[in-house]
């Protein structure tokens, strides 16, 4: 089962950089591999981010996401980088909602393309 989600940083600070999303992307796909999941796609801008997940049926929606949204603020707030110190204070890098959609309906290829085209940070 395919499912497309989308987090958004507390109060829609723009804390990304290029080098951030790619330690997202490291630490998604880690979190995933322990849900017996894949992470398919994945691409973010400077305020959110995108991923197209594969994941099994067993699987709770929301248990994943509380995993990826918990241990990604964890270890990207360790790493202590200045955008997000400056910008954002407490423990919380996400927003706590977020966006699910299934992808039953749509073709993969498309929602991979969508991704794909966010306006990534240099």
């Amino acid at each position: 089962m395919h499912v497309h989600l989308v987090f958004v940083t507390k109060c829609r600070r723009e804390v990304f950089t290029k080098e951030i999303l790619d330690n997202l992307r490291c630490i998604f796909a880690s979190v995933c591999a322990d849900f017996e999941a894949q992470l398919v796609e994945f691409d973010g801008e400077d305020d959110h981010v995108h991923l197209l997940v594969n994941y099994p049926p067993k699987v709770s929606v929301s248990a994943l996401v509380n995993s990826l949204k918990g241990v990604s603020s964890r270890v990207i707030r360790k790493k202590n980088y200045p955008s997000i110190r400056r910008k954002l204070w407490g423990s919380a890098l996400w927003s706590p909602s977020y966006f699910a959609g299934s992808c039953g309906g749509a073709p993969i290829e498309i929602i991979r393309q969508y991704i794909e085209q966010q306006q990534t940070p240099h």
